[in-house]
């Protein structure tokens, strides 16, 4: 069984949009309460019995679900529990911060509290909200999240358990490079065009976001000039998210055995003067899509260590030191020129098979044979009296 994800519009009444606000708030004052009561040194027990009294003292509750008032002490312990890994994992963290207005989003109906009536969803305690499903959901729902949006929108999130669907085998394979002049380059000699979604925003979102700077704090000209930001940020968003999802499902359902890189993405930014177009690439977002997405569909999808995979040859294994700038791979040893970023697919996908010891056929429109080892080497070279043996053909 694995975990699916289905999210779908809300188009509120006005009447079912304050109750909708009304909950957030309830939640966000019980999540602040409890930080306070774990701050002080209350035990999850103790909060999670105080919430009968803190019902009838404060009646605004118990417009609230019993469900989603419990889920909040869930995600508050699940949150403290997540930093604790973390400190543990050697990270600098801080501590968990109280919210203030409009600094919380979310609420969970788990289990119960729910039910889809066609093309309305019914919230106990609110109503039937109208929904727009654009398509089925298939799996067994577990719970459903009601979000707010920046943009002044209401989803519905339902989070589902259903069977894996198995995609049939196609014994093909692939390397995957990814890079900022292309989006990214395969074993195959394939380039796919770089979106640039940022670069085409960029200069509409500044302007808008100088026009909110100017206005009065606390106004309804800020608010509604926050909207408008907002849903340029989410247009972006959905246009870069949408790009991921139709490019890695192209994989997904063309190759069994797929192999990219393993970028520690953060630390690249953070050490880059290029920091804007790796930003906009979202590798870890793609990487992820490309991670679950094969879980589900039973693709092998491997991540290899990216150390020297545009500076080796994929023919003959020699070191080739290039400069970033030089964007042609050209081996002195056995003769080879290719595109640097196509001959770097090329090497993740034979380090990928190293890897996992999968035969595959050869995909690529150069000949070549996995990366061997210099003791390995050495032999062909006595073998054969000349280094350019090593090459296949």
């Amino acid at each position: 069984m694995i975990q699916r994800s289905y999210k779908f519009r809300l188009y509120p009444s006005r009447n079912q949009e304050v109750e909708l606000i009304q909950n957030l708030e309830s939640c966000r004052w019980l999540f602040n309460h409890m930080l306070q009561r774990k701050n002080e040194g209350w035990k999850w027990s103790q909060i999670q019995a105080e919430i009968p009294t803190l019902i009838k003292e404060h009646p605004f509750l118990c417009e609230v679900h019993s469900k989603t008032r419990q889920y909040v002490m869930w995600q508050l312990r699940a949150n403290i529990k997540a930093l604790g890994q973390l400190k543990k994992q050697g990270r600098k963290v801080g501590f968990i911060r109280f919210r203030s207005k409009n600094r919380y989003k979310t609420f969970v109906y788990n289990q119960t509290g729910f039910k889809i009536n066609g093309n309305k969803l019914h919230l106990s305690k609110i109503g039937d909200i109208p929904i727009k499903m654009h398509r089925q959901i298939n799996g067994n729902i577990k719970q459903v999240i009601i979000k707010h949006s920046e943009a002044n929108k209401w989803f519905a999130v339902f989070s589902v358990e259903t069977e894996p669907e198995r995609l049939d085998l196609i014994n093909k394979a692939i390397g995957i490079d990814l890079n900022i002049n292309n989006y990214l380059t395969d074993s195959e000699g394939n380039k796919i065009e770089h979106p640039h979604i940022l670069l085409k925003i960029e200069k509409r979102l500044a302007r808008e976001q100088r026009k909110l700077a100017k206005k009065k704090k606390g106004s309804k000209n800020r608010f509604r000039q926050r909207i408008r930001v907002a849903k340029i940020y989410e247009k972006l968003v959905d246009k870069r998210n949408d790009f991921l999802h139709k490019l890695s499902t192209q994989y997904i359902e063309n190759y069994d055995f797929i192999a990219t890189e393993d970028l520690a993405v953060k630390e690249m930014i953070e050490n880059s003067y290029n920091a804007k177009n790796k930003i906009d690439s979202s590798w870890s977002t793609f990487l992820n899509m490309m991670l679950y997405k094969a879980e589900s569909a039973g693709r092998t999808f491997v991540q290899v260590d990216p150390k020297n995979t545009s500076q080796i040859c994929s023919r003959c294994g020699n070191y080739v030191y290039k400069q970033i700038w030089i964007r042609t791979h050209k081996c002195l040893s056995c003769g080879l020129e290719i595109d640097r970023d196509h001959n770097s697919a090329i090497n993740i996908l034979n380090k990928a098979r190293l890897e996992v010891r999968v035969e595959c056929p050869e995909l690529t429109p150069v000949e070549i044979r996995p990366l061997l080892s210099q003791n390995e080497k050495a032999s062909l070279v006595n073998e054969s009296g000349s280094p350019h043996a090593l090459a296949v053909g």
